[in-house]
């Protein structure tokens, strides 16, 4: 068996569809299907059941998925090895983000660490929570990082990194906004537009309202967005209010951030791994070591600018709902009508 072998089974075991993974190797599907035909006759069982919907792993190629996991992860060291000694080696972190990290705190973070590891490659893959938790508990991804609390994190190691504010977001010249602040009284009178269910900042927000006695049944939710920029452009527009991260407004922006009446909503950026014995690479524990350097990750966060686009060259957007959410045209009107938008997620 060779390398080639077992990345083909590996993509197709986590796609679940042999035409997703054709796509992602960039190889014809008569080529996967022949590759993942010869894998089980060398082996002589069947790791695939196919059906109309895609393929699922039998038992047997769970049992193979977990030491093709491994295999890979000694090739890359060997690779990374062998690189060092004929001086070529180039590393490479991938990460996995939430939103509001993937989009306003990991671009500031890895234009620092390439100044000063230009030999380290980075690949951000940016979907909620859930997801990201998931794939590290999977391990398709080695390094998570995410907002709010992880859900059933057994089996994961969760390890904050820094402490962010959430906010009442509204345009500029909004009644709040000279007022200072909202009750949640107020709050529950407009219209409210959140965050996808699933997402880090509505579990913070959904978190809150529990220990104030309140649920979201209480409040006007008129939309659910899976993107940032999508959010921001509807409450400019004056359809509503959201809750968002401090950090993804600025002061020069057309939108102002208040605080509710005598309460703060924290939540903690955190660190997700795998709580398996599975060895870090020497540039994914520095990356994390520079994230555990609070001074330093302050200086960051302290300059953020964040009316910029969010930066794109990094990043793999798993969650493509925020992608299309900012190619939306949505006017005035057209917003009005809808009482309720949901973007779903689509693969990637």
């Amino acid at each position: 068996m060779f390398e080639d072998e077992f990345i083909v089974f590996k993509t197709v075991a986590e796609t679940n569809n042999i035409t997703l993974a054709a796509k992602r190797l960039h190889i014809s599907q008569p080529a996967i299907s022949l590759q993942i035909q010869n894998i089980e006759n060398y082996y002589g069982v069947k790791f695939f059941v196919r059906s109309n919907k895609g393929v699922t792993l039998t038992v047997a190629g769970k049992v193979f998925y977990k030491y093709v996991c491994n295999m890979l992860e000694m090739l890359e060291k060997v690779q990374r090895e062998i690189g060092k000694l004929s001086g070529e080696s180039r590393g490479e972190v991938r990460i996995g983000a939430t939103l509001t990290i993937g989009d306003y705190v990991v671009p500031d973070i890895l234009m620092c660490l390439s100044r000063e590891k230009p030999n380290i490659d980075f690949n951000v893959k940016i979907a909620n929570t859930e997801m990201i938790a998931q794939e590290v508990l999977e391990r398709k991804l080695r390094i998570g990082l995410v907002e709010g609390p992880v859900p059933d994190a057994h089996g994961l190691v969760v390890e904050s990194f820094w402490q962010d504010e959430l906010m009442v977001v509204v345009p500029r010249h909004h009644p709040w906004v000279e007022k200072g602040s909202v009750s949640l009284a107020e709050l529950a009178e407009t219209n409210l537009i959140l965050r996808e269910v699933g997402s880090g900042t509505r579990k913070v927000i959904e978190q809150f309202l529990r220990q104030q006695g309140r649920a979201l049944s209480d409040f006007k939710v008129a939309m659910e967005l899976g993107s940032m920029q999508s959010i921001k452009k509807v409450v400019v527009a004056g359809l509503g209010v959201s809750i968002l991260s401090s950090l993804t407004i600025q002061k020069r922006h057309a939108l102002k951030a208040v605080k509710i009446e005598g309460m703060e909503m924290k939540r903690e950026f955190s660190i997700v791994t795998n709580s398996a014995n599975i060895a870090l690479t020497n540039e994914e524990l520095y990356f994390i070591d520079r994230l555990r350097d609070r001074s330093w990750l302050a200086k960051i966060l302290g300059n953020l600018d964040t009316d910029k686009e969010p930066a794109k060259g990094f990043f793999e957007m798993e969650d493509s709902t925020a992608g299309a959410a900012e190619k939306l045209q949505l006017t005035e009107r057209e917003l009005a009508e809808k009482h309720r938008l949901t973007e779903k997620d689509m693969d990637d």
